[in-house]
């Protein structure tokens, strides 16, 4: 009697194997073809802009915006920034965006704490009342703003026309009325990763709810401030329509509103606007890059969470 030996997998064909197609590298090679064209896609107006902004006037004038440049220069920038007083209106802008920003986290963070820590009848309902107002378009409540803001007075320290209507507060206001619902659906999500045990420990140790906010949950908060402190920024920073309605006098307004200054009653210069239009998006681009990495970490923190 003989017992005959087989290696482990001798017996096994190719024909249990799975067939090789290549279909994986094909994949991502289509799929890095289709990221490179949509990032292009989005790269052609910018790169568009900065050519415009490099080429004189005259020659535009003369040969088109499809020709070949005859000189490249930086005058339309150093124009744009005489003509159109910049330095004054980016300071307004930070006058407005700081505020702002930091006004709609704080209170963003209060209220999705008290909807996300607290167990109530009515906290969904809360949750859905503030992220409700994000549905509404601005132009559907420019009236009604308007006629209130007109009617809100304000001391002289605050505003040189005694009302919330023309002053940079009404500004800072609409921003953190308008933002909150955004960063309070956010955060409330945010914050209820943070497992309970830790605020429990908490009062254990006699932390009352206000020494839970601040010491506690908020430093734990940081990736997601950071995230909306960059898209807050962005979308306060780049703001038109709010200043141009409820701010009357031309020198309160936000940098934004700088360009028009760019644009004569007779004769436009495209150039010069191509690179104030650039100028005034350097600011949100380092804001951008200096939260980069916080940036991304709070968009995909909590992704693989059940």
């Amino acid at each position: 009697m003989t017992t005959t030996m087989t290696r482990p997998g001798a017996g096994t064909t190719a024909r249990d194997e799975p067939p090789r197609t290549g279909k994986g590298p094909r994949r991502q090679t289509g799929r890095h073809v289709m990221l490179a064209g949509i990032a292009l896609l989005w790269l052609v107006p910018l790169l568009w802009a900065v050519y415009t902004s490099l080429r004189p006037y005259s020659d535009t004038a003369k040969h088109g915006y499809l020709s070949w440049p005859r000189g490249l220069s930086l005058g339309n920038f150093t124009d744009a920034w005489q003509q159109s007083g910049m330095p004054h209106f980016f300071w307004n802008s930070v006058l407005i965006t700081v505020p702002a920003v930091l006004g709609t986290l704080l209170f963003s963070a209060a209220v999705a704490f008290f909807v996300s820590r607290f167990d109530f009848r009515w906290n969904i309902v809360l949750l859905m009342l503030f992220t409700a107002g994000n549905l509404l378009p601005a132009q559907v409540l420019i009236t009604p703003l308007y006629r209130l803001y007109l009617l809100i007075p304000l001391p002289p320290w605050m505003s040189d026309s005694l009302l919330l209507y023309n002053s940079v507060w009404g500004i800072i206001a609409i921003h953190i009325a308008y933002q909150s619902g955004f960063c309070t659906f956010v955060l409330s999500n945010y914050m209820k990763t943070i497992p309970k045990e830790i605020s429990e420990a908490a009062l254990v140790d006699g932390a009352q709810v206000w020494r839970q906010f601040f010491q506690i949950v908020l430093p734990l908060c940081r990736p997601a401030f950071a995230a909306l402190a960059t898209l807050e920024s962005i979308w306060i920073y780049n703001d038109f329509f709010w200043p141009l309605a409820l701010i009357e006098t031309g020198d309160k307004r936000p940098v934004t509103s700088a360009l028009a200054n760019l644009q004569g009653q007779y004769f436009t210069n495209p150039n010069l606007i191509a690179a104030g239009a650039l100028m005034t998006a350097i600011p949100t681009l380092l804001v951008y890059f200096a939260l980069q990495r916080q940036f991304i970490s709070g968009l995909t923190i909590g992704s693989g969470k059940g």
